[in-house]
């Protein structure tokens, strides 16, 4: 990693609005014709989850440009949107203590492989008040790759998302 690199931490989506469409248009350039990827789309999920409790991101700088980011916020209960769409239902010792979700992850592909994004999780947990962390991955997301990697982070898999291919850690 370069010794110009910095990972900042933001409550207030709007100071790098800017940073995050700029660093998702060049991560999904591939699929931004699609109506979920279009830059349209993510900026309403970024409003939406931007307005749940606890959103916090960090935003990774080289020399002052943003190269990554990854966003968070505290789950409610055991009764949130999040563990209420997941199956199998997750055990009370999972979705009714306290939780940190983690939504959204990216890292621009010059930057990749660099332990940027390990950086940007353990910058952004290092400081969360919940006692786990969770988040979501399609398994078959870079042949299994990306799944295996959150696994070697110590996640584990505590059942699928209703309605999405997608295992919820």
């Amino acid at each position: 990693m370069d010794g110009n690199l910095s990972f900042v931490r933001v409550g207030d989506v709007g100071s790098v609005w800017d940073d995050l469409l700029d660093i998702y248009r060049e991560c999904w350039a591939h699929k931004l014709h699609l109506p979920h990827y279009a830059p349209e789309a993510f900026g309403e999920r970024l409003r939406r989850h931007a307005a749940e409790p606890g959103w916090e991101a960090v935003v990774a700088y080289d020399s002052g440009e943003p190269i990554g980011y990854i966003y968070a916020n505290r789950l409610t209960g055991a009764d949130d949107r999040w563990w209420c769409r997941t199956r199998s239902e997750p055990e009370p010792t999972v979705a009714g203590v306290s939780t940190v979700a983690v939504k959204e992850m990216m890292v621009r592909r010059r930057w990749r492989g660099q332990g940027i994004a390990r950086g940007l999780h353990d910058v952004l947990l290092a400081r969360r008040p919940e006692i786990q962390a969770s988040l979501m991955v399609n398994p078959l997301n870079q042949d299994g790759r990306v799944q295996a990697r959150y696994v070697s982070w110590g996640y584990r898999a505590v059942g699928t998302a209703q309605s999405r291919r997608r295992r919820r850690f």
